[in-house]
Order: structure tokens, then sequence, then C-alpha cells
């Protein structure tokens, strides 16, 4: 498959900033920074039904605070009815819309991590459970009008579609030209090796890899976390856990046993090849993130290790160029992160502020507790903790986002539980609930404070899905979602 280049754009922009540079040593004025980016009033959360009978949907709310609807949701858009294929065997098979049309692969796609485009236009959600009845794991929708969105298409049981190598749909990265990144942490089966996947502007698979016929694929490839740096040509992927080994009765080495990976990958982002792997703790740390440093000239990155507790810094050229992971933060042992019960944190995402100063973390206690932390990361090699907010019991907090004006940082409070619905015994090891709801905080340069007149609660909040014949409120599940300006 063709990639095209980015050699072109980093030459034009070093030509560009030499002019800059040149200009800037003929004169004696400052520069002015450029304005600030308008602080975005809509939130776009990607969500499913726990009960498995509505459709999974997208809701819009309104996150402008000045507004008397603040923190509400102003309305749903549930993937179609009829259009989208499942197995005849899925729980929900048989189940219809207000019309008499069948849900089909409308419903069980358990949301999970979504992106949003370079232009912000385009919005992606996947389907992290997709692949258990043969259903697209790739939905994409109009966000032109954020207020208004709507339903384009579906990818990935297509033939040739992203199904046909990949599966486990996590994270949606957007790249400049328009397309998408995305890690696919299984195999067309939920195995080893998963798959990073690309997107082209038509929501078409331009790119799998490593190629199914490449026979330098890594052992334990199962991408979660990536980052990427179009700029410096870096990109970094981090792998998690083998999918498989969570669902039950699987017959992959032994069986029902959870299988975690530790290890960062970088790549080189033109020609899509990993040049090096970093082991990460024990190799079994579980390294869900992994995000690069902005403007660090060792081009290094944070991991978090969702088993062993700890943030990590991944340095490629230490060691000789071997590279090296190194804790630098431990979880387990820091005061403000001990749980009475005895719950461990599970450091899960990672966000980075634009000028790579400030690092934010979710921490969720297997969905008994929740905390979102913030540091210091000036000096990398030693974190310094400015502010801890606790979510309180039965939280669960897992995706994160900053606003564009980093002064609010927004939290979700579900990760996943892998069951077919309330009433049906559960199909893996996995049922990490958490509070279904979504949160605000506000960001100083040195503490995160809750913001109390935001209030998101899925499990009660959802009273309207258009064609949706059941009952309300619809007991939602919410994780990932994007912020916008509907006065882009």
């Amino acid at each position: 498959m063709k990639i095209e280049s980015n050699a072109a754009v980093r030459k034009t922009g070093l030509m560009v900033g030499a002019v800059l540079l040149l200009g800037y040593g003929q004169t004696s004025q400052a520069v002015k920074p450029p304005p600030p980016l308008p602080t975005e009033d809509t939130l776009l959360v990607w969500a499913g039904d726990k009960l498995h009978k509505a459709p999974d949907f997208l809701s819009v709310i309104d996150l402008n605070a000045s507004s008397a609807t603040y923190g509400k949701v102003l309305r749903t858009v549930p993937l179609p009815s009829a259009v989208l294929p499942t197995s005849a065997n899925a729980p929900w098979a048989n189940l219809t819309d207000k019309n008499g049309n069948l849900y089909g692969g409308a419903i069980g796609n358990e949301p999970h991590h979504v992106g949003l485009s370079a232009d912000k236009k385009t919005f992606v959600g996947g389907g992290l459970l997709s692949v258990l009845n043969g259903q697209n794991q790739s939905f994409f929708f109009d966000v032109t009008n954020p207020r208004q969105p709507s339903f384009i298409s579906a990818e990935g049981a297509q033939v040739d579609g992203s199904l046909t190598y990949a599966s486990i749909a996590d994270e949606y990265e957007p790249v400049s030209n328009g397309h998408f990144l995305a890690t696919f942490m299984g195999s067309w089966d939920g195995n080893a090796p998963g798959r990073l996947i690309e997107y082209d502007t038509h929501h078409h698979v331009v790119g799998v890899w490593p190629d199914k016929l490449d026979a330098n694929i890594p052992a334990g490839f199962n991408p979660h976390g990536i980052s990427f740096d179009e700029s410096r040509n870096l990109l970094v992927t981090s792998d998690f856990i083998c999918p498989i080994h969570t669902i039950l009765g699987h017959s992959h080495d032994g069986g029902n046993s959870d299988l975690f990976r530790g290890s960062v990958r970088y790549w080189n982002f033109d020609t899509r090849q990993i040049k090096q792997t970093i082991p990460v703790g024990d190799g079994k740390a579980g390294t869900i993130a992994v995000e690069l440093i902005p403007r660090d000239s060792k081009e290094r990155a944070f991991a978090s290790g969702v088993i062993d507790g700890k943030l990590y810094l991944i340095d490629p050229n230490a060691d000789s160029g071997k590279g090296s992971a190194t804790p630098v933060f431990d979880f387990n042992t820091h005061p403000g992160f001990v749980e009475a019960d005895g719950t461990p944190p599970w450091p899960h995402l990672i966000r980075i502020n634009k000028i790579g100063t400030r690092l934010f973390i979710t921490l969720n206690y297997q969905g008994q507790h929740g905390r979102v932390a913030q540091f210091n990361i000036e000096n990398p090699t030693a974190p310094k903790l400015l502010g801890v907010v606790n979510l309180g019991v039965g939280s669960g907090p897992h995706f994160l986002e900053l606003s564009n004006d980093e002064k609010r940082l927004v939290v979700s409070d579900y990760f996943l539980d892998e069951n077919l619905g309330v009433d049906a015994a559960p199909i893996g090891i996995v049922g990490v609930e958490g509070d279904h709801k979504v949160h605000v905080l506000n960001v100083t340069p040195n503490n995160l404070q809750l913001d109390s007149k935001f209030k998101l609660d899925f499990s009660s909040d959802i009273v309207n899905i258009p064609g949706y014949g059941g009952a309300y409120p619809v007991n939602g599940r919410p994780h990932g979602f994007a912020l916008i300006n509907s006065k882009k």
C-alpha cells in the first residue's frame, strides 16, 4: 500500500523556520505569540448501553461553562438500524427499532477510544468487541456542525476491511493529511500480533503494519498506546495485553489466563517500520499508554504500567542506543495514592501539555476508586506531583483530554466490562465498570480542582435516543470523547 512521505513537508518547514529566524535577527521587536485557541464549547461522547438493547451512540454535551445547559445532553446520535452486519447468534440479533428494523451491528460494539480529524470535521469511534459477532469496528461521523453530528459510514467487516487483519480497536490519532492512524490490539482472531492501521479521508484502509506477510513481526505485538510527531519522523506505540487471553474458554497457552505485555516500540513515522523495542519493567508491566514528550531533544516518552503501578520514562538513546525504561514514580507506595482497602492503583492513560512541562494521568483502582493526578515534568527524570483529585468510591477513570487552552481536563469513568448484556454470563475476565460519570477538572499550573458545576451521569442522563423504543433512562457507558468548538 502506498505511504505518503512527510520528508518534503519537514524540509519545507525547516526552510520556513530558517527564513523566520533570519527575520527575527534583523529586528529588535519582540515576536508576538500566536493568539490562544478558543476553548471548546462542545463535548462528543462515544458510548454504549449496559443492557445491550439500545444502539451504540454519539452524544452531544454542552461544554460552555457560561451556558444554562452546561453539562447537559443536547442530543444523541445512534448508529443506524438495518445497515450494519452482525451474527445471527448475537444476543441482540432480533432486536428492532421503533420502525421494526433490525438493529444489527448497531448494538454491542463496546464503544472504546475515539479520534477527531486534523480539520475537526470527522469523528471516529472504535468498537473494542465488534469482532466477537463479525461487526464493523470503526464508525465515522460528520461533525462539521458539532452540535448536529451525522453518521457517515462504518468499516471493518467488508472484503479486505480491517477485520481481515486486526481486531480490538483501541486508539485513533489524526494525521496532518486528514488520515487516522489506529492501534488494533489483536490480530483478526484477537490473538497476537495486533496491527497499526491507517485510514484515508474516505475512511478506507490504506495501510496495515506490520504487513501480514512480514516475516519479522515482533513477538508480543499487541499495541494499545500511540503517539507521534510528524515533524521529527517519530512514532511510538506501547503493548498492553494479548486480547484473546481475556476471553473465557480460549484455547491459547492453556486458556483462561491473562497475558500482559510490557514494551514500547519506536517507529520511523514515514516508512512505518519498527526501529527499536524497549522492554518495560519485567516485560509484563501492562504498558497501556505512551506519550512522547513535546520538544524533548532526547526523543523521550512517558509510559504507564497498569499492572506494576509505575510511571516510566522511556529513553531510546540510553544504554548505548539500546534504550531504557526507568521507573520515575511508584503509585503503589506514595501516600497520595494508597487506598485503605488495599485496592492497587492502576495508572491508565496519559496526556501531556503542548510545551511538555505538565503530565496528567488517570488512576483506575479496578473500578472501585479513582483519582486523577498532575505532575510537573520539567525534569522528566524526577516528576513532581502537583495535585490529585479523588473521584470517590465506585469511580473508574480511564479516558482523558485537555482543552485547547489547557485550562480544563475532561475525564470519563468507564473502562471495560466484558459481557454481552446485564443478564448474560461474562464472556471475559475484565469487569471494570466505574460509575459512568464524566467530569471536568479545572487546571492551573500547579493544581487540579473538580468543577462542581459540571454534572453528567450516563447512568441516568440519556433519556432520548432517536428511534429507540425501549425504556429510559438508558444506562450508558461513556468511554472515549472529543472536545470541539461549535463556532469553528
